[in-house]
């Protein structure tokens, strides 16, 4: 086994694909920032709002007024600079902490999409992505290498495998595959569109997208990694994310994960289109044609980087199987629900209504959330627990500043999860002001009065 390791960190392969993927990845994420801008969104999640849900031990990362959109200046500046590779090691850190600083500074915009593009950012800022077709390597002869160790591309497709299969494995779960929940109740609002609007009310329909979705999930980094079937399943990577961007508002993901897979073909494809964009732009950084290949040699700073990033991997691997640590419904209690590649599988509403009181000066006030809250913020506060006891910490603070003497904070809470009727969610009887969030498990969310079988 060991030496089996041994030969394949020995392997080698062409600095073209890396390059590629970098290039590509790059300029993705400058087009979506800048649509993102363009639709007003900067101001719309994180200006206008009075108050900004965050992360657990990530109290402290904030926007910061209009100066927030500096960090997504600096963001899109690193994006350009990254698909270029022009000063690369800079640029790609840049990007991973001006990403993640956006990413982290309110929870109510989280996106599985968003936190793909974090961890990618990260692990290339260890790969070698700048020493092929960059303006680095036109101006440094040094960084110019035709060949690298083939893990700093192995590792990419091996991302993009556990998004894929996590994904997959958390669709083998009762509501999806027993009930067609949640498709059931998002197909049908698909009627504006031609043809398939007929086909989205359609039982039969939305059981075969929920099987049908399972099945590629679980399948299909196994046929891109088969040389036989990688272009049946680049086709079936197209159709399924194209008709995903069509059905659900999803964003620029459908688009990154297409151009993403093309990692797994062979570098003479990347060879190929960084050859059509050459000539698109009249540009001379490929250097190796006809000229002696060169070979990047394997450094003791590099073990370093491969111990990191092995450590990561595992840690990928590892992290989304936290729910098990909890002993209620994941589904209901989202304990553990985040960062684990559960795309788009439950669809919950909730009415949650805060009362404020008083004792010693026998003060109620029930509040207003919109007084506080954004209708977008106050629909992901609704079902979700961890956004519930920000909250109710927030209003305790409010109110002590408008004279209330240790305030109680109890909630009147009702959530739908998947289609079921609503029950109630939080139990009234206790005062949140004096629950803390932390990983233990929320004894005060009451328990779901159904079964979800699955994983």
């Amino acid at each position: 086994m060991y030496s089996m390791f041994q030969n394949y960190f020995k392997q080698y392969t062409s600095a073209a694909s890396l390059a590629f993927f970098r290039l590509a990845f790059g300029l993705m994420m400058l087009l979506s920032l800048i649509r993102f801008a363009s639709y007003g969104w900067i101001e719309k999640f994180y200006i206008t709002p009075q108050f900004h849900f965050t992360y657990y031990g990530f109290e402290w990362v904030k926007p910061i007024d209009v100066y927030t959109y500096i960090i997504f200046i600096i963001c899109a500046i690193a994006a350009l600079f990254v698909s270029i590779g022009y000063k690369y090691k800079w640029a790609i850190t840049s990007f991973f902490l001006s990403f993640t600083y956006i990413e982290l500074m309110d929870k109510t915009t989280y996106l599985n999409h968003y936190y793909f593009i974090t961890i990618i950012s990260l692990v290339l800022c260890f790969l070698p992505a700048n020493c092929y077709f960059s303006v680095d390597a036109y101006k440094n002869e040094k960084i110019r290498f035709q060949n690298i160790p083939r893990w700093t591309t192995d590792i990419l497709k091996v991302l993009l495998a556990i998004v894929y299969i996590y994904a997959g494995l958390a669709k083998l779960n009762s509501d999806w595959l027993l009930e067609a929940m949640p498709l059931k109740i998002w197909l049908p609002d698909n009627t504006k569109i031609p043809v398939l609007s007929y086909f989205m009310n359609q039982t039969w329909v939305h059981y075969a997208f929920s099987y049908v979705g399972a099945i590629y999930d679980l399948g299909i980094v196994f046929l891109m990694l088969n040389k036989k079937t990688r272009k049946f399943g680049f086709f079936l990577i197209v159709v399924f994310h194209l008709l995903t961007r069509i059905l659900f508002p999803i964003g620029v993901f459908p688009y990154v994960m297409i151009i993403s897979s093309l990692i797994f073909f062979e570098p003479t494809l990347h060879k190929k289109i960084l050859s059509v964009v050459a000539r698109l732009f009249s540009s001379n950084l490929i250097l190796f044609e006809n000229k002696r290949e060169k070979t990047q040699s394997f450094s003791p700073i590099h073990r370093l980087q491969l111990l990191f990033l092995t450590l990561f991997m595992a840690f990928q691997l590892l992290f989304p199987f936290r729910y098990l640590c909890y002993p209620d419904e994941l589904f209901w209690t989202e304990e553990g629900f985040r960062f684990s590649w559960r795309v788009m599988l439950m669809e919950k509403a909730g009415y949650t209504e805060f009362m404020v009181s008083d004792k010693k000066n026998h003060k109620d006030i029930r509040v207003n959330n919109t007084d506080f809250l954004t209708p977008f913020q106050e629909k992901q506060m609704s079902f979700q627990p961890d956004f519930i006891i920000e909250y109710a910490h927030y209003l305790k603070e409010y109110y002590q500043q408008q004279g209330f003497e240790n305030p109680e904070v109890h909630v009147t809470s009702y959530v739908a999860l998947n289609g079921r009727l609503s029950q109630q969610f939080i139990d009234p009887t206790i005062n949140l002001a004096k629950e803390n969030e932390s990983f233990k498990h929320k004894t005060w969310i009451l328990p779901f009065n159904d079964t979800i079988k699955g994983l």
